[in-house]
């Protein structure tokens, strides 16, 4: 079996963290903003269980393409 040697790059910085270093030193208000933003969109509170399974319960089944005329008439 081959021995792969992993050569370190202590100086080495890419495009990537150079440009978000400078930006990140030039708008100091922007991390603040980001964590403001994640949690509106992905930190949530813990979810209400009951409500939930009522909600769940509550659903009505629907026709797998609902704009396709149904064959037989309707009764609604």
């Amino acid at each position: 079996m081959p021995i792969v040697l992993r050569i370190a790059r202590p100086h080495y910085e890419s495009d990537v963290t150079r440009f978000l270093e400078t930006l990140k030193a030039a708008r100091p208000e922007l991390e603040k903003k980001q964590q403001e933003g994640r949690l509106i969109y992905w930190d949530k509170g813990p979810i209400d269980l009951d409500a939930s399974a009522r909600a769940q319960a509550a659903r009505v089944p629907q026709k797998p393409y609902v704009y396709q005329p149904s064959l037989t008439p309707s009764h609604d």
